[in-house]
């Protein structure tokens, strides 16, 4: 079982994102899990959410504390809230930001991991560009299937298109796959 855990803020489509990543996964022919963790449940609040793939049914429903995977959507909570915790050694980690690693202050904690495994990408810059909103849960969605080889873009592709229609669902899409080009070249 793969498990991802993503973190980010209320208003940034956290728990959307986990969705996608679950039909995304199920369109591959996958079992998928995904559900929130909600604290105070306003614009801005720090908000969890968590996906599990499979090959076959997932049958657990407590929150994931051991990630294989964590996507970081507002970098502002690397040092409020222990976003590593749990993480495997050799997991993936999917930061949104335009800065490095060392700017960011987590250079010595990703660089024990494999080569490739962690990445930052400018998914709000690209969901704006894209979608006229800062809104980066689709772009990080693309990112995470370029370093994760756990979804292919067109399944990621589809389930936004499952979601959201017409410019929407276009911008998202073009965000996506910009996002998962943008994690390819680092």
């Amino acid at each position: 079982m793969f498990q991802i855990r993503i973190h980010g803020r209320g208003g940034q489509g956290v728990v959307t994102a986990a969705e996608l990543m679950s039909v995304a996964a199920f369109r591959k022919g996958h079992h998928a899990q995904a559900f929130p963790s909600f604290g105070s449940e306003r614009t801005g609040a720090p908000v969890v959410s968590y996906c599990r793939i499979d090959d076959k049914e997932i049958r657990l429903r407590e929150p994931i504390l051991e990630p294989d995977a964590v996507i970081i959507q507002d970098p502002t909570l690397l040092f409020s809230v222990d976003v590593f915790q749990g993480l495997k050694t050799d997991g993936f980690v999917l930061i949104n930001s335009t800065k490095s690693f060392e700017e960011l202050g987590v250079d010595e904690f990703v660089r024990g991991f494999p080569k490739g495994h962690v990445r930052t990408v400018g998914a709000t810059e690209l969901a704006v560009k894209h979608v006229g909103r800062p809104v980066p849960n689709a772009a990080l969605l693309g990112g995470f299937a370029a370093i994760s080889g756990q979804l292919d873009l067109e399944a990621v592709e589809a389930a936004i298109r499952d979601k959201f229609s017409g410019a929407v669902a276009d911008g998202n899409v073009a965000a996506a796959e910009a996002a998962f080009e943008a994690a390819r070249a680092n």
